[in-house]
């Protein structure tokens, strides 16, 4: 049984103001996210994809990941794609104590700023599990915590292509922030259904923009 929500309740952005969860829906706006990366071959099949659809994206990058993939990382960024922090091994805030989860940021964040100049300093906590009081810690170092409104569940094994791309098309709207990974796991589902989100948003007349 899957534990988790395609689409975040109305309620929940309410109870955590703190955090990010949509944009504005003034306009024909969606926010197509990347976890996990960057991963070879992966991640550039997924800037190549974009590329042909004129689309902005953001790549919440792990650490470890930047470390062992500095190339495909700088293409990220020679793209013009924002990039977040996506901690350095990928941990799960509950489970994890305040210090050692704020030093896996702080050392992604200077992997990050070896290769940019300056960074938004977006965050997205791995699993969406991060304790308040992490959350407080990583506001008063200047981090916007992006969360997000559709998930694609790309990295469930238990549902194929067409469950997928239903997630995204049947729960998207106008300033939706959509997550996707650019990882092993969620690769086979991922080369066939965003494709097919990238056509079917941009035939509805949608921009695909990158969070800052």
């Amino acid at each position: 049984m899957k534990s988790y929500l395609v689409k975040t309740p109305s309620f929940v952005p309410t109870l955590y103001r703190n955090q990010v969860w949509s944009f504005s829906s003034d306009q024909k706006n969606i926010y197509l996210t990347f976890d996990d990366g960057p991963i070879p071959k992966i991640t550039d099949w997924v800037l190549d994809t974009l590329q042909q659809y004129n689309a902005d994206a953001t790549f919440f990058c792990i650490g470890k990941n930047i470390e062992e993939n500095p190339l495909i990382f700088q293409r990220i960024i020679d793209d013009g794609h924002a990039i977040g922090n996506h901690t350095y091994n990928h941990l799960n805030g509950w489970k994890t104590l305040n210090e050692d989860y704020l030093d896996s940021v702080l050392k992604t964040e200077k992997l990050i700023e070896k290769h940019q100049i300056t960074s938004h300093k977006l965050f997205r906590p791995p699993y969406g599990k991060i304790k308040s009081s992490q959350t407080k810690s990583l506001q008063e170092l200047g981090y916007k915590i992006i969360m997000w409104s559709v998930l694609s569940a790309d990295f469930d094994i238990e549902i194929d292509e067409q469950k997928c791309l239903d997630n995204v098309i049947k729960n998207v709207k106008n300033g939706s922030v959509i997550v996707f990974h650019d990882s092993e796991k969620a690769f086979d589902k991922l080369q066939v259904v965003l494709p097919k989100v990238l056509e079917h948003f941009s035939e509805k007349g949608y921009g695909f923009k990158k969070v800052e």
